[in-house]
């Protein structure tokens, strides 16, 4: 299911004077928790819709985090983003948020106590996130293409990368372009579409 790094994204180079506000030590503790594609982790045939979409949770907790980056191709564009992967993780109260013109599309999950999402192999590409962030035994300015805590997902080598044991954020709120999962699980799952607003809180 997985490509090997090589077959990732043939996307060019990373606009690092673009991306560095979430990448140098100064954010360094925003950027890591971006949340959550990475070499080999996505099929090089993938493009993105060029519509970004709003994601929080009340809480995140994760196993085995990875971060670089990269971009993702929307058409003739290319977008600096920041990659996350974590090898396991559970979401509380995840809402979703996409807005196509002027209509919205919300889907929340996870809002039962004891019954979070959760999700395997969770890979998303963002361009940005806020909340409040805890990581163990982390690994700031490791050489991307060596990055082991989740396997098959490395960046590419002699870039910067991060990488950590656990990560556990609250109050997430991130702008992505891209998630994907090996397994995704959405206890109460509820889909709405509105076309007088809303949106995550």
């Amino acid at each position: 299911m997985r490509a090997e790094p090589s077959a990732r994204f043939a996307m060019g180079r990373v606009r690092w004077r673009r991306f560095a506000f979430i990448m140098v030590p100064s954010a360094v503790v925003a950027a890591i928790l971006i949340g959550l594609t990475a070499e080999g982790a996505i099929g090089a045939n993938i493009s993105v819709s060029g519509q970004e979409y709003t994601v929080t949770a009340n809480q995140l907790k994760g196993t085995g985090f990875e971060q670089f980056g990269s971009t993702v191709t929307s058409g003739k564009r290319q977008i600096p983003v920041a990659e996350s992967a974590i090898r396991s993780a559970t979401l509380d109260n995840l809402c979703q948020a996409v807005k196509i013109g002027s209509v919205t599309l919300l889907l929340r999950a996870g809002r039962s106590s004891g019954h979070p999402v959760s999700a395997s192999n969770l890979i998303v590409d963002a361009s940005s996130l806020s909340g409040d962030a805890t990581f163990s035994n982390i690994a700031i300015g490791q050489d991307a293409g060596t990055l082991n805590e989740v396997p098959g997902t490395t960046g590419t080598p002699g870039t910067f990368g991060e990488q950590a044991d656990t990560v556990l954020i609250n109050h997430l709120v991130q702008n992505t372009w891209l998630t994907t999962a090996g397994t995704f699980t959405l206890p109460g799952l509820a889909l709405s579409v509105s076309t007088s607003g809303g949106s995550c809180p």
